[in-house]
């Protein structure tokens, strides 16, 4: 079986960017997950901060990444899969 990088890219880079948009929401609000989230605004997603406009740029980071890791997953699944 082969998988479709487009589709896995798509579906993950959205169910990640999401995760990311909802996540630095609430840690602005309740304080969930803020080293978690000041790791990933440090170190990773430049420009990136616990707020509302920064969930909206942690929004495009998420999907970004995610669509980019899940391409690459399916790219290198496809090439090392043993055909039956």
């Amino acid at each position: 079986m082969k998988l479709n990088p487009l589709a896995l890219g798509l579906a993950l880079g959205s169910v990640w960017g999401v995760l990311l948009f909802i996540t630095t929401l609430l840690s602005y609000y309740t304080g969930y997950a803020r080293l978690f989230l000041e790791v990933l605004a440090g170190s990773v997603y430049p420009g990136y901060t616990i707020s509302p406009s920064g969930s909206l740029l942690g929004l495009l980071y998420g999907f970004a990444d995610g669509f980019i890791c899940a391409l690459l997953i399916a790219l290198i699944y496809n090439k090392i899969q043993v055909r039956s």
